[in-house]
């Protein structure tokens, strides 16, 4: 039986070991794909998967009208909320910007006309598919509730050179950054408890034979 145990554990340390090893492949192909030339945004039908993850520049009118939050979004422990406004991008297209955090006190409830950063901007960002997440702004149920094409992805505004006057509660995301995750961490725990019950197993066999030597003498 502690057979049985110590080989299940081994397994699924090896198992661990292959998730280590997938999450390292993929980034490793989000790192080569941040690494290309920039894509610029002038349509709402780019197909997500040639922008995703990518590096992109989308010049433009805000829509504050149509902006959206995402609710429970917490920055270095403070409660907020991102901030989601359309960027209309021309051609009756537009793309969902996440201009970043700002602070709230119930991560629900921001004064938007106290966000606003002007009128129009060039936008420098990542790609992502659309929602990244329960709560996020989804573009194909958002339907008919915009007057334009929503792209299937947003993008997540990063600080830039260009001057800009945005105000001091919005805050830019941190590039996402890309670990190996807790897998080699408990890859090892795995091991270890397989190591654990075949070192009793041998306790118990060596107490057994013992046993059985004092019982013959």
């Amino acid at each position: 039986m502690a057979l049985l145990v110590a080989a299940l554990f081994v397994r699924l340390g090896v198992w661990q070991l292959d998730r280590l090893h997938q999450r390292r492949a993929i980034n490793a192909a989000v790192l080569a794909r941040r690494a290309l030339p920039p894509v610029t945004i002038t349509s709402a039908t780019l197909p997500v998967d040639s922008v995703r993850d990518r590096r992109v520049v989308a010049t433009g009118a805000w829509d504050y009208s149509h902006e959206r939050v995402w609710g429970a979004r917490s920055y270095e422990g403070v409660p907020g909320v991102a901030v989601l406004t359309p960027l209309k991008v021309g051609g009756g297209a537009a793309v969902f910007v996440d201009r970043g955090w700002a602070p709230s006190a119930d991560a629900l409830h921001v004064d938007p006309a106290t966000l606003r950063e002007g009128d129009s901007a060039t936008v420098i960002g990542f790609a992502y598919a659309a929602p990244r997440g329960r709560g996020d702004v989804d573009p194909i149920r958002l339907g008919d509730s915009v007057p334009y094409t929503v792209a299937r992805f947003v993008i997540q505004a990063l600080q830039s050179d260009r001057p800009t006057v945005r105000p001091s509660d919005l805050i830019y995301w941190p590039t996402p950054e890309l670990s190996d995750g807790p897998h080699l961490s408990y890859a090892i725990q795995w091991f270890a408890f397989a190591g654990i019950v075949l070192v009793g197993m041998g306790a118990v066999l060596k107490r057994n034979v013992e046993e059985r030597r004092g019982g013959t003498t």
